[in-house]
């Protein structure tokens, strides 16, 4: 007799009905064990092995051979929802495929990385798509549905957003604490994640490493208080690799980490990852903080709830119904042309014309000089594919114009290293054939790719083998032999011509030579060894003996252990590049980034300029032909000067088709309409401080920032030219309505980019420049015109009223900018909005949350206790100020009450007048979160402001007032 089909296999019935039978059959220990990210099978019940997490930023990443498309920030930059939805589609269609061959690959996308690009420093800037929060909910909202699917209760993937929250620093982030004020929090950082879940394509969200307010984000109070009162769908929250032991072996958050598990648990993780595969540790940390009574069985059955839900979206126990499902033997939708077409598409609109004084596009019998360290590159980064097509910018020039119309230089330094003995470094020639790229393969962690052992190490010889040398700035080098490999240093410490490319977790492929005695010292960058020359082969030192960084050693014990090397220029860079530019009608300079080098994850930049040896090049090729056109490829803005330059273009690294876009736009087969995501700044000193995350306080990113930039937000030029008229604005129904034609006034046809900007004009409070509120990417002819309409609800229009924690529409005029960037306005009106006046504070009745500040200086928000509540410091132990406008005592206080932990000192005072009440606890509090009120003496009535300072190590939670 067959048995019964379970409710929790059969399809007709709803999947929450589902879920609540099939967690009525797991044991505790079954159900503990679903909490690691790689949860076990449970053979009993026929269910399979489940992992999350399959990173596919743009496209699917890590798991071998896919289709690559632009970096995010590129996608960004073609401010095209469809496009970038379509691209989600063939990404999200080939992890199916893929997974149908490799079972390793997961369904759960741990995409796209909606952290905003606050700061153009960050070193995982390339993950983002803008600075600005609706750009970035627009963009990211379309990848995700491409991810989803159409289904509507099948999901083809299911993406997870990255990273929860305020997360733009990789300098010390797992340590660090963003301070992020009230009015940040809620109109900038947690506007891009809460539009995107409300769209209803999103399946969780990845906490990240850094503390937000001095709690760790995995512990989170938003993640309940705001993050899933977004969606009725059940949201599955991922632990970054690694973080839940990092609550207490970096930030030494808990004492156990039982009691970090558990509180994380409570706080909305559902998934640990963390120990790599091996799940035993996370579930014998559960299992312990079960025992002492820290969790319940309700608080794990919550998680993995959450985990099972996304599971049954995924059509995981329904392989006959899933409309997504795709086997191993059946035609599957894996590098198709049409994919390569998007590929190429992507590529394409995401390049921005920055400037064109009319050398662009390139007349179709141009001589072309292509020179630069990116010309003849197609470069990776860290969440990339493993390439199946590419195409380099020197490529897609040779494919455009011919290879006897275009010559090339490199532009490297072409050098040979002399030993102290007088003999030359030497490559030995490699006969095998070349091993696979890393990544071809796949790996669940590609950071645990070994390099290569295979090939002989570096020797020395009498003439040597002469190298490739890049200076990449800041003093790190790749050296790269003859027939392309780059010196590497595998773990047998010997240094080998090995690597394809730079690339892995920890870079082996770069170096850094140090001035010592009459020569260099060449240290290696991943190990921080020096390189020294032994009887069996080249190598880094075992140890630091003779290592003047690291000991008193003289210099002839160091020279004898390490070796002093004598750099042997055969040829600079900028010759080649002069010999090349010359003889040609226009330059082309490639310049830009190695993703894995200087500006990655694990790395902030520096600084905004262009390393030295790139802007050699640029200079030695202006100076050899005025005719030069500058193409960055880059993960990020840098600061050029652009004056001398008759045309410059930017595009992040383009993937696949990287090389045949940018050719096709510069021949003019394409017009290019990319708009940068975000400002890019002149000068290092436009910079707010890394860790500086008050854009408000700060006045960051094109909302606030009042000096002038190099290129604005939204900039981006055409090969056309187009007109704007019959701006028509209106308020009804609760929405702005706007209206306007634009006419292609050129002679091409094009894409323009309309942009609808608004700004409070009489505003109560500091209130954006100017704010993105709708965009529209569309194709005109030549005469061609179209009317572009918007409707925006009024809700739009809406700031944060610190004095009443809510949202407020404030009543007034609104300027509408119309144009084609955040500063090319080519129409404006006016609007008048009714809305809801501002109220005084009414402290007299409920006092101050401290953190509800107006204005401060000098001071940090940290945790009022380790799960919930926020507190206000002086920044470093000092001295700082906050400011509490219109504060209403009623009809009258005489008593001022503090809650305060720490110790040091609260003043307080009216208006601008004198600091009247001055209250400190007589010793120190036992610890930061060990409160205390103290009382003192305020006498005030009506309406005032309020001014507190704040002395010493002491956190202020809360102001009160009586009498």
């Amino acid at each position: 007799m067959t048995a019964p089909t379970p409710p929790f296999r059969d399809p007709q019935l709803p999947f929450a009905k589902r879920v609540d039978d099939l967690m009525s059959r797991l044991t505790l220990d079954e159900k503990t064990a679903f909490l690691h990210q790689f949860a076990p099978a449970v053979e009993r019940l026929g269910i399979a092995a489940f992992r999350t997490g399959q990173e596919a930023l743009h496209g699917v990443a890590w798991m071998g051979p896919a289709t690559v498309f632009p970096q995010a920030v590129g996608l960004g930059a073609t401010w095209n929802e469809d496009l970038v939805r379509r691209v989600g589609e063939a990404v999200s269609k080939e992890a199916r495929a893929m997974r149908a061959r490799d079972e390793r690959v997961g369904l759960n996308v741990w995409s796209p990385t909606v952290n905003l690009l606050r700061h153009p420093l960050w070193g995982r800037n390339e993950e983002g798509y803008s600075e600005d929060p609706r750009l970035t909910s627009a963009i990211a909202t379309a990848y995700t549905r491409g991810l989803r699917g159409d289904h509507p209760a099948y999901w083809r993937t299911a993406p997870v957003l990255k990273h929860w929250l305020a997360h733009n620093n990789e300098t010390a982030r797992d340590t660090s604490s963003s301070s992020v004020r009230p009015r940040v929090l809620h109109e900038y950082d947690l506007r891009a994640f809460r539009e995107t879940v409300e769209a209803g394509a999103v399946a969780g969200v990845m906490p990240a490493y850094n503390l937000v307010n001095g709690r760790p984000n995995h512990l989170s109070p938003h993640l309940g208080r705001h993050l899933r009162t977004w969606t009725e769908e059940d949201l599955l929250v991922c632990s970054d690799a690694g973080a839940p032991s990092n609550l207490v072996d970096s930030e030494y958050y808990f004492d156990t980490h039982e009691e970090a598990t558990a509180a994380a648990l409570r706080a909305g993780v559902d998934s640990f990852t963390d120990h790599g595969t091996d799940p035993s540790t996370i579930v014998a940390r559960v299992r312990g903080a079960l025992e002492q009574g820290l969790l319940t069985e309700a608080d794990v059955d919550a998680a993995v709830r959450r985990q099972l839900s996304v599971r049954f979206r995924l059509g995981e126990f329904d392989a006959g119904h899933d409309p997504y499902a795709v086997a191993a033997d059946t035609v599957a939708e894996f590098d198709t042309p049409e994919h390569r077409a998007l590929a190429r598409e992507a590529a394409e609109q995401a390049v921005v014309l920055l400037k064109n004084d009319g050398v662009l596009p390139l007349a179709p019998d141009a001589r072309v000089a292509v020179v630069g360290l990116l010309a003849d590159e197609c470069k990776l980064d860290w969440y990339s594919g493993t390439l199946i097509h590419r195409s380099t910018p020197l490529e897609g020039l040779y494919e455009r114009f011919g290879a006897d119309r275009v010559s090339f230089a490199e532009g490297v330094d072409r050098v040979r290293l002399r030993t102290a003995d007088g003999t030359f470094l030497h490559v030995p020639p490699s006969d095998d054939a070349p091993a696979e790229a890393h990544g071809t393969e796949g790996a669940l962690d590609p950071a645990l790719l070994a390099g290569r052992t295979d090939l002989t190490p570096l020797t020395t010889d009498v003439t040597g083998t002469e190298l490739a040398l890049v200076d990449w700035g800041g003093g790190v080098l790749t050296l790269r032999a003859p027939d392309g490999r780059y010196l590497s240093v595998a773990e047998d410490g010997f240094v080998r011509a090995s690597a394809d490319q730079p690339g892995g977790w920890v870079v082996q492929e770069t170096f850094r030579l140090e001035p010592h005695a009459n020569g260099h010292l060449l240290r290696h960058s991943g190990t921080g060894r020096l390189v020294q020359v032994a009887a069996d082969g080249v190598k880094v030192a075992a140890d630091s003996a003779g290592d003047p960084a690291e000991t008193d050693d003289t210099a002839d014990t160091a020279d004898t252990a390490a070796g002093v090397f004598e750099l042997v220029v055969a040829e600079r860079g900028e010759d080649a590049v002069t010999r090349a530019a010359a003889g040609a009608d226009v330059v082309v300079v490639v310049a830009g980034n190695d993703p894995h080098i200087n500006g990655r994850e694990t790395e902030d930049r520096t600084t905004l300029r262009l390393p030295a040896h790139q802007e050699r090049l640029l200079r030695a090729a202006r100076a050899a032909n005025p005719a030069t056109v500058l193409a960055l490829v880059s993960a990020y803005p840098y600061a050029v000067d652009v004056e001398p330059l008759p045309a410059v273009l930017w595009t992040a690294h383009g993937g696949q088709a990287a090389g045949t876009a940018l050719a096709r736009v510069l021949a003019g087969d394409v017009s290019p309409a990319g708009r940068l995501p975000q400002t890019w700044y002149a000068d290092d000193a436009d910079l707010p401080g890394l860790l500086d995350y008050d854009v408000i306080g700060g006045r960051q990113t094109y909302l606030y920032f009042e000096g002038t930039p190099l290129f604005p937000f939204g900039h981006g030029l055409s090969y056309a030219s187009f007109g704007y008229a019959g701006l028509t604005a209106r308020v009804r129904d609760g929405a702005v309505s706007v209206s306007f034609t634009v006419t292609n006034t050129g002679k091409v046809a094009a894409d323009e980019v309309a942009q609808l900007y608004v700004r409070a004009a009489d505003p109560s409070v500091p209130r954006p420049r100017r704010e993105l509120l709708a965009h529209r990417r569309f194709t005109l002819t030549p005469g061609a015109s179209d009317r572009v309409s918007f409707e925006v609800p009024l809700s739009a229009l809406a700031f944060w009223d610190v004095a009443h924690d809510r949202w407020r529409l404030e009543p007034g005029p609104y300027d509408l900018l119309v144009g084609a960037s955040s500063e090319d306005v080519r129409l404006s009106a006016t609007v008048a909005v009714d809305g809801e006046p501002a109220a005084p504070r009414p402290v007299g009745d409920c006092g101050l949350e401290a953190a509800d500040f107006d204005e401060q200086s000098g001071t940090e928000i940290v945790d009022r206790t380790k799960m919930t509540g926020d507190a206000v410091t002086p920044a470093a132990g000092g001295t700082g100020e906050l400011l509490y406008r219109a504060c209403d005592f009623g009809t009258g206080v005489t008593r001022v009450t503090v809650s305060v932990a720490g110790g040091g000192t609260v003043e307080a005072a009216l208006d601008g007048g004198p600091w009247t009440a001055v209250l400190s606890p007589a010793a120190p509090t036992a610890g930061p979160y060990d409160y205390v009120e103290l009382d003192g003496s305020l006498t005030a009535e009506g309406v005032h402001d309020l001014r507190i300072r704040l002395r010493g190590s002491l956190r202020l939670a809360h102001v009160g007032f009586s009498g």
